[in-house]
């Protein structure tokens, strides 16, 4: 019998981590299959084709507004076909910020509104402006990166006509093939970041990290507090000592959107590999997404500290 506490905190969440990514990558299969990737790479079409992205980059972006789970599957079977070189799935991951934020953007909000009011607004406008220029300077390094692709051009040739059986037999098919490979990275690196957080290691670096706040001298104490919630516990304790600080007089909101943003931005190495190493090693292998997990949350952090410079220079 399998103890009901690592049936709670390990088998269980395992399990659902395993359904969703199997199901992304499913559902990545029947719509190359049906070939509805060039179908929604249409609508991503004018901005991709500046970034000299491809058809199944376009169709990734698209679907990222919805998934980003199932985005990164459509990339992942892309490279796998070698549909997609390693730069320009390098840089559609990155491409993707923008609409992967914005899946967030409503929960995040509905969170902070009714703790934060007014500093709700501006942390998640900042937060959404901060998305909005890495996927522009994604934009700009692929314009000089990447070739002008012919791919980006709508291909008006006629697809022979498949049933939604046959795409779903092929699909499954080639899910047969990528799903040992699925199971053998994403398995062992789930236990991984079980036993390290289990034995205290995320919560000796946490607290580690939550000494450097002597680094941010400018803030108040209870500035200083808010950020040490945030990657001590979770965003909702920080939140709730935010709220509760607000609402005695103990901070203002200018201190609240400055201390949530310091505190998301020290935070992003712990969740990152808490939270997407599984994942993308499944979606990848564990090399390749370790470097885009690296790229892609370092680029969100650089970001984030400057739209936070950029905010407290002008108020």
């Amino acid at each position: 019998m399998v103890d009901a506490t690592l049936w709670q905190n390990l088998v269980l969440p395992m399990a659902r981590l395993l359904f969703s990514l199997t199901l992304a990558l499913l559902l990545a299969n029947i719509l190359e299959a049906l070939h509805w990737t060039r179908y929604l790479s249409r609508l991503a079409a004018p901005l991709a084709r500046s970034a000299h992205l491809g058809e199944s980059a376009q169709a990734a972006f698209t679907i990222a507004f919805l998934s980003p789970a199932q985005a990164n599957a459509l990339l992942s079977e892309a490279y796998t076909e070698r549909r997609l070189s390693l730069r320009e799935l390098t840089l559609a991951n990155l491409f993707n910020s923008l609409p992967a934020y914005f899946v967030h953007t409503p929960t995040i909000f509905l969170l902070t509104w009714p703790v934060l009011g007014y500093a709700a607004i501006v942390y998640v406008g900042l937060s959404l402006l901060a998305a909005f220029l890495r996927t522009l300077l994604t934009l700009c390094l692929s314009r000089k990166l990447l070739p002008p692709s012919q791919s980006t051009q709508i291909n008006t040739t006629k697809d022979t006509a498949i049933s939604l059986c046959t795409a779903l037999a092929r699909a499954l098919h080639r899910l047969g093939k990528r799903l040992p490979r699925l199971l053998l990275f994403t398995v062992p690196i789930y236990l991984l970041m079980y036993y390290l957080q289990t034995h205290g290691l995320f919560e000796q670096l946490n607290a580690w990290l939550g000494n450097q706040t002597s680094t941010f001298s400018f803030l108040t104490p209870q500035a200083a507090g808010i950020i040490m919630l945030h990657f001590l516990a979770e965003f909702g304790s920080a939140l709730g000592a935010a709220g509760s600080l607000l609402s005695t007089g103990g901070i203002n909101d200018h201190e609240v959107v400055i201390a949530l943003l310091v505190g998301n931005i020290l935070s992003t190495p712990i969740r990152a590999l808490r939270h997407q190493l599984p994942s993308y090693a499944g979606f990848f292998n564990p090399s390749l997404g370790l470097r885009l997990i690296v790229l892609n949350q370092g680029l969100r952090a650089a970001s984030m500290a400057l739209v936070t410079t950029g905010y407290c220079l002008c108020t």
